[in-house]
């Protein structure tokens, strides 16, 4: 006789376009959600492994152990093979797309355009390949579409993150600062359980064994939308809307938004209940590279007099603050000023965490036959109509 279904979640009508919100279809052994500790990654609490870096915060996406230093210097220096890989031809096509389209839809173009020159098939050599490459390809997208001059050659044996800002060179941007902050950005933004928009949506793309840069092209899709991944360039705009860094003018502020209906950006999330954890290292971390800077200031101000302000709201079941809320304010401190740019970081970042999971999903999951390919069901409203 075979054991009893366990039965995890029991699905009402009710239940019904909510955009499955809580309700389980699959698992994960990337990263997890607390609502009260926050993010981990494999287990670990991000609290503790944000100053790996971000090479070793792969690694253990990918083989889910922490590495020890040899197997980090093997796995570095494939990054840097692998890395030398990339297609240039990608970065000429950039030179092409209109400047009207957003830096998050020259993203997904330059995925596909690698797909189709570079690809190989196999999962985990396309996923390994996007991690180490798609750098070059960011860093092509903010020089073209800004104007700064010509990709500046890739020299990937300076590290990940390092490689990336020499590739960037930001006009009239501190290097050093920058790069302390993109080590930091990249390893807290790599993934964030296996239910969000982008991860699911590359996923369930892959499940139909589209190729790996096909899927992380839908992917970022999902995280193109105002509601996802373009949260962190719409909380930095509204803090630079607010009039001051004086603590009482600007719980004042957040007093007449609410009043007229207003939102507060970059406070709230769907799964925690307790202040990011991420966003705790980034205040952190804004003390050490920016303490000087007025919206750094505005940022810290907001970060306690909103919170008092929405606890004063009985509704309110998280008024703290989540990643987006100091994010954007970082990065525009070390010499990033458009927020447009700002979903394609975090792209670059989450880009790397959804690999891993696809990874995980068409070799791993089922003793290696892979996950099904998605079919949720839907439930017609329509009545049977006679003729």
């Amino acid at each position: 006789m075979s054991e009893p279904t366990e039965v995890l979640f029991e699905v009402t009508r009710a239940h019904l376009d909510t955009g499955l919100r809580g309700i389980p279809v699959g698992t994960v052994r990337t990263s997890s959600v607390d609502p009260y500790s926050g993010l981990h990654y494999v287990g670990y609490p991000v609290s503790e492994i944000w100053q790996v870096g971000p090479e070793a915060a792969v690694y253990l996406l990918l083989n889910k152990e922490l590495p020890d230093e040899g197997q980090l210097a093997e796995f570095k220096a494939d990054l840097v093979r692998r890395a030398r890989g990339f297609d240039t031809r990608a970065l000429e096509m950039l030179k092409h797309l209109p400047k009207e389209g957003h830096p998050m839809e020259w993203l997904i173009a330059g995925l596909n355009y690698m797909g189709m020159t570079t690809k190989t098939g196999d999962y985990r050599e396309d996923g390994l390949n996007v991690v180490a490459r798609l750098p070059q390809l960011v860093a092509g997208i903010f020089r073209v579409r800004s104007g700064w001059g010509e990709p500046i050659d890739s020299q990937p044996e300076l590290g990940l993150m390092e490689n990336f800002v020499h590739m960037l060179g930001v006009p009239g941007g501190d290097a050093d600062k920058l790069t302390q902050m993109m080590r930091v950005f990249y390893t807290l933004h790599l993934d964030h359980g296996g239910g969000n928009l982008s991860t699911f949506s590359g996923k369930a793309v892959a499940s139909g064994l589209a190729d790996m840069y096909a899927s992380l092209g839908a992917s970022m899709a999902g995280l193109y939308g105002p509601r996802h991944g373009r949260a962190n360039q719409d909380c930095l705009n509204f803090l630079r809307s607010v009039p001051s860094s004086d603590p009482d003018e600007v719980e004042q502020f957040v007093r007449d938004q609410l009043a007229n209906n207003g939102l507060i950006y970059g406070f709230g999330h769907a799964v925690l209940r307790s202040e990011d954890p991420r966003a705790t290292i980034q205040y952190g971390l804004g003390a050490e590279i920016c303490p000087d800077d007025e919206l750094y200031k505005t940022a810290m101000a907001m970060r306690e007099r909103a919170v008092k302000v929405l606890r004063e709201n009985p509704k309110v079941s998280n008024p703290y603050p989540n990643v987006d809320a100091i994010s954007g304010t970082l990065l525009q401190a070390v010499g990033l000023a458009d927020s447009d740019f700002y979903t394609v970081l975090f792209g670059l970042s989450r880009c790397s965490g959804i690999a891993a999971q696809i990874i995980d999903e068409r070799l791993n999951f089922r003793n290696g036959k892979g996950v099904a390919i998605y079919r949720c069901k839907f439930i017609s409203d329509q009545q049977p109509k006679r003729g």
